[in-house]
């Protein structure tokens, strides 16, 4: 090959990497200032916890805090597990059911998407992506359009679940606003929001279960027929430990985002009726920005985090694998 005229790089070997320095700098730059406005927030609302503060008071110097807003310590945990006031009896409520909520949500999820996406994943190419088409939808939907839309088939008078039950001869329910009416010790509006939020996210689930049973190989499935097992059996003993660490996952994102449920719950009961269903996001929410308590809804956030993080620690626990296929 002829290099008679090519030139000599003249350029300095660190000015090359310099360059690419500054490149990588400023596209990580924006990342860093995302973060750092992140930490700062947590860092605030840890330090809210151990005072009294109110952004209506004028406090102290230093970020309002002290003075008018004064420093008590863990007075807000002693008095939320302890205390007699409105405020730490209506979190202790919240608390309840918000287990409630997240205990009715996980099964009843489990029960519905994993059966589902097993029958899906058994059917022809074409019909399972209309069907998983389908059965998504809802996850695309609004949270407050899909309270708007169960508000108006719970709606006492012109909703069609009370129609089909004066139809069969049995008493309408009044769903979203009888604090009396129950079932299975939990209220009935419980219920309602539980069966709104279900239709809403198990699609989600469904497809995550789908993709997993797909890299499930057909043959061991047949093996275990071939050797006298039953569909459920060989579903059982075979197919669901394959999937195990996806079951896992399913089972720490859907108690993840049942602890955080809000919207859905503020549209179609706002808490009631008489607080059954009032859970911590909404009372965190009416302490912060309608009353403008921060202390005591920074300290029950803390308490959430907790709460969501050990639970989430013994799912881990719990349904960890320790192989892999």
């Amino acid at each position: 090959m002829n290099t008679r005229h090519q030139k000599p790089d003249k350029r300095p070997k660190g000015g090359l990497a310099i360059a690419k320095g500054r490149f990588v700098a400023s596209i990580l730059m924006p990342l860093l200032l995302y973060q750092s406005v992140g930490i700062f927030i947590l860092a605030w609302v840890f330090a809210l916890m151990f005072f009294d503060y109110s952004p209506g008071r004028l406090g102290g110097p230093i970020l309002g805090l002290g003075g008018s807003n004064p420093f008590v310590g863990l007075k807000h945990f002693v008095e939320m597990f302890t205390g007699t006031s409105a405020s730490a009896a209506l979190f202790r409520t919240s608390l309840k059911n918000t287990l409630i909520f997240a205990f009715l949500v996980l099964p009843l999820n489990l029960l519905i998407t994993l059966p589902l996406a097993y029958l899906l994943e058994a059917i022809g190419e074409r019909l399972k992506v209309i069907y998983r088409t389908i059965y998504f939808l809802p996850v695309l939907t609004s949270s407050v359009g899909v309270a708007l839309i169960w508000m108006s088939m719970y709606d006492p008078q012109a909703g069609w679940i009370n129609t089909i039950l004066r139809a069969v001869g049995l008493r309408p329910v009044a769903w979203l606003s009888d604090p009396r009416a129950g079932f299975l010790g939990v209220p009935v509006a419980m219920w309602a929001v539980v069966i709104a939020y279900l239709w809403q996210d198990y699609g989600y689930n469904m497809v995550i279960f789908i993709a997993a049973l797909q890299n499930v190989p057909h043959e061991l499935r047949e093996a275990a027929l071939i050797d006298g097992a039953t569909p459920f059996q060989a579903f059982l003993r075979v197919v669901l430990p394959l999937i195990q660490p996806t079951f896992l996952f399913v089972c720490v994102m859907t108690m993840l985002s049942s602890f955080q449920v809000f919207d859905i719950i503020q549209v179609m009961t706002n808490g009631g009726p008489g607080y059954k269903t009032q859970v911590l996001m909404l009372d965190i929410y009416r302490n912060a920005f309608r009353y403008q308590n921060m202390g005591w809804a920074a300290a029950e956030s803390f308490i959430l985090v907790l709460l969501v993080m050990g639970i989430t620690l013994i799912q881990m626990r719990i349904l960890r694998t320790r192989w892999e296929y």
